[in-house]
């Protein structure tokens, strides 16, 4: 379900929850889990990893709407029902 659209990691932690109940495999696999989500949840909030995170965001919307500025300067906008005609 992962690439498919809709909750494929929410699926995935809840199965591994289900077998952790039968499975001590399963338990590890989500223990190991939990403590890497909870330092990867701490280390987001540090200010300055968020000043980073926020700047390297807005570098990329910033070249994205370069790209999609020159595109359209290019080749304008045609709509579908234009393209046959």
């Amino acid at each position: 379900m992962l690439p498919l659209p809709g909750p494929g990691w929410l699926v995935i932690f809840a199965g591994m929850a289900l077998w952790g109940t039968e499975f001590t495999w399963a338990q590890r696999v989500l223990g190991w889990t939990r403590r890497r989500v909870t330092e990867a949840t701490r280390r987001a909030m540090d200010p300055r990893v968020r000043r980073r995170n926020i700047a390297l965001f807005a570098a990329g919307v910033t070249v994205c709407a370069a790209a999609l500025t020159g595109y359209l300067y290019s080749y304008g906008v045609v709509l579908p029902w234009e393209i046959g005609g």
